[in-house]
């Protein structure tokens, strides 16, 4: 699925998002600041979150209460090696049946779970972006 929108359109693409997703591990590719921080930010707030929603640049992961459970923020971008996060309990949070939605996957290719969502962001020249959402079965 592919949808190409601007930053006025980003509810509505979260909600689309939402609607398309059959799991709830997506994986946010995508260059840097191309927006995935914004989006999950949007699709945090549409799955209930009340907090203030933050980038997890350098606590790694952002845990957040919503009705029914919680909503797992990671961002891998300043990970060297795989081994770096095995020490925080990764596979309890991946495998925890709870909203898990990471940035920077490719850092940390092999640890991931295998039924997630791939979600790809790249920023037009016109300053759109586009989103291709393809889950992974």
């Amino acid at each position: 699925m592919e949808y190409t929108y601007t930053l006025q359109d980003l509810p509505e693409i979260a909600e689309k998002v939402l609607l398309a997703v059959p799991n709830k591990t997506l994986l946010f590719y995508g260059d840097m600041a191309v927006g995935k921080t914004t989006l999950i930010k949007e699709i945090a707030k549409r799955l209930g979150v009340k907090d203030n929603i933050s980038s997890p640049t350098f606590s790694i992961v952002n845990e957040y209460e919503i009705e029914n459970g919680k909503v797992y923020h990671f961002d891998f971008y300043r990970i060297e090696k795989e081994e770096e996060i095995l020490d925080i309990g990764i596979e309890e949070y991946f495998y925890s049946n709870h909203w898990i939605l990471i940035e920077w996957p490719e850092k940390i290719k092999s640890l991931l779970p295998a039924i997630n969502t791939v979600i790809k962001l790249t920023k037009n020249k016109n300053g759109s972006r586009t989103i291709n959402i393809m889950p992974v079965k």
